[in-house]
């Protein structure tokens, strides 16, 4: 079968700036940071106060039945966001599409607040025994399952963990299976939820996370925020979507990834340029194309210099014309699932004609020394656009898209 176009068709998300699609959108577009003090952890004895929450969910409007205790939070978001994302994709399933369909979900570390409770439990608490369902609830693919299970479909399954590229792998993947004819459709994103006090005192540790807020690229940058979502995309062929008339919001028509086979924590310039170029050449787009990336832009010190040479080292000259941005200034760094957050905000961008912000950008640094697209949303109508995730182990995945014509 000859490679097919690929369309997207339906979008869903809940992350600190919103609960749905449209609450993101906003955020987006006004800048508004979500970052802020935690509320969910006691951080008293923590040496970092603030994160990125996803603030005013509650698991009772969206699971019945006492549902919600059997399914852990960073899985709720994945069932949530799916749901959205059909829903606004139009669909109806037939039986055929429903063996036809795969769910390929990203997360890095899954079910963190049943892990955290069944350790309550036997540690402090001396109860000597974890709930029944804390294996099924901190599995990884708990996410990819219950969304198979939710909306009843039968195909290919499963979950990807790549630390903070797992959810542009799972999207990559799922987008070649489509292009490929291997299935008519995919549900594809990912998912996290990480705010308990042993995974955020192991954070801790790092020596990562920022006192204040996270600021990507500028001087006075001091570390990444933690965030935490979920966020779903409805891929299909585009000659199908154009068929049904579905709303196709941009193309995905890229994909790569590599391996920097150097460090687990440092960056290379030479592991994210190939997976730019890889995803560009995949594409069949010209790096000229390009008129806005969505970066990777942790906010850390050493990150964002790497990343802005790479970026330099695949776009030449015309590195000067193209804005860059990194929205984890406003919904933070949501590991496994900052993927899929930021391929929402790359396609909307692409869809509505105007570029998120980098927000909290005081001071620029000669070290990186791109158009960071500082504190306001531009508006500006590109053509096509590249979302960029490199994970520690040295794991880069990079998507491209184009506007949907």
């Amino acid at each position: 079968m000859a490679a097919r176009r690929v369309a997207i068709t339906g979008l869903g998300i809940i992350s600190p700036l919103g609960l749905n699609l449209t609450e993101n959108w906003n955020s987006l577009r006004a800048g508004r940071c979500a970052i802020g003090p935690i509320e969910s952890v006691d951080c008293a004895t923590l040496r970092f106060q603030n994160g990125a929450e996803v603030r005013g969910y509650d698991p009772l409007e969206h699971f019945e039945g006492g549902k919600d205790a059997q399914i852990d939070r960073f899985a709720q978001f994945s069932v949530v966001a799916a749901r959205e994302a059909l829903r606004d994709s139009g669909l109806e399933f037939t039986p055929a599409l429903r063996e036809q369909t795969a769910v390929i979900c990203g997360s890095s570390v899954g079910g963190q607040m049943a892990i955290e409770m069944g350790y309550q439990d036997l540690y402090l608490k001396n109860r000597g025994r974890v709930h029944p369902l804390t294996i099924p609830k901190t599995m990884s693919n708990a996410g990819a399952s219950h969304i198979a299970m939710d909306l009843g479909l039968s195909g290919p399954a499963y979950t990807v963990s790549t630390a903070c590229s797992s959810a542009n792998h799972a999207i990559g993947q799922a987008f070649h299976m489509v292009r490929g004819g291997h299935v008519e459709m995919a549900v594809t994103g990912g998912s996290e939820a990480n705010f308990a006090f042993g995974f955020l005192k192991a954070w801790e540790a790092m020596r990562v996370i920022a006192p204040d807020t996270c600021r990507p690229f500028s001087k006075d940058r001091r570390g990444l925020i933690l965030g935490e979502g979920g966020a779903i995309l409805i891929l299909e062929p585009f000659e199908a979507a154009k068929a049904r008339g579905a709303k196709i919001y941009a193309e995905i028509c890229g994909f790569a990834m590599t391996s920097d086979a150097h460090h687990l924590t440092q960056p290379t310039v030479e592991g994210p340029s190939r997976a730019m170029r890889g995803a560009l050449r995949d594409g069949g787009l010209a790096p000229e194309e390009i008129g806005y990336i969505n970066a990777h832009g942790t906010g850390t010190p050493g990150n964002d210099p790497v990343e802005t040479r790479a970026i330099r080292a695949v776009f030449c000259k015309h590195a000067n014309k193209v804005a860059v941005s990194s929205t984890k200034s406003m919904h933070g760094h949501a590991l496994g699932a900052a993927g899929a957050l930021e391929a929402v905000a790359t396609i909307l961008a692409l869809h509505h004609g105007e570029l998120p912000p980098t927000v909290n950008y005081t001071e620029p640094d000669p070290e990186c020394d791109l158009d960071y697209i500082p504190n306001q949303t531009r508006a500006v109508q590109v053509e096509a656009a590249i979302s960029n995730s490199f994970a520690f182990g040295g794991l880069n995945a990079v998507l491209a898209f184009r506007a949907a014509h």
